[in-house]
């Protein structure tokens, strides 16, 4: 799955992106708010993650800034598989790009192709200590389920406690929203 928004584009990882994969998740800051990322995080950590089977129903994908040069790695975004039948989005942003709207951006972008995919249920999860986590989903329209689990943290070493969020469906599909986010291949199609 590919997606491209104003300003990122979003597609699977390769193995060419193992280098700048692992210098993004190297930091501790960064990798503090994600469960299953190792801190250090090195290059064979990248390149394990990138070898991993893709699964069309629930993809990960990198978020690169679109430039007029070579775009640039600046986080990414994925769906796991959840209770239910329901899916779990996750997403990460690397430091020096904190602040800017790619979370959410990317995620938005991301929720959009899940809803087209099918998925009905979708929930995130933040650790207490990440309010930054919780401003990017309530804007997508994610709002608290009043649960509260913990979650082991590789790069902290224990369990954090964290914030269950469930889709609102404020961003549910219409009918436009392939089109928006696949114009150009029909474009490239026709």
């Amino acid at each position: 799955m590919f997606a491209r928004t104003s300003r990122l584009l979003l597609r699977p990882g390769w193995q060419d992106d193992a280098a700048a994969l692992s210098a993004a998740l190297n930091d501790h800051d960064v990798a503090r708010n994600l469960a299953r990322v190792p801190h250090p995080y090195a290059v064979a950590d990248a390149e394990q993650f990138l070898a991993m089977p893709i699964d069309p129903r629930h993809p990960h994908l990198l978020s690169f800034l679109r430039t007029r040069g070579t775009p640039r790695l600046i986080g990414g975004c994925g769906l796991q598989p959840g209770e239910d039948g329901g899916v779990e989005l996750g997403y990460w942003v690397a430091r020096p790009y904190w602040g800017l709207g790619f979370a959410t951006e990317a995620t938005r972008a991301l929720v959009h192709a899940a809803r087209a995919m099918g998925h009905r249920q979708i929930l995130a999860r933040h650790a207490v200590d990440n309010p930054a986590s919780a401003r990017v989903l309530r804007k997508l329209g994610f709002r608290p389920t009043g649960d509260f689990v913990r979650v082991h943290s590789a790069a902290r070493g224990q369990d954090v406690l964290t914030v269950v969020f469930e889709d609102s469906g404020e961003i549910d599909m219409r009918p436009d929203v392939a089109d928006e986010l696949y114009r150009d291949a029909s474009v490239m199609a026709a």
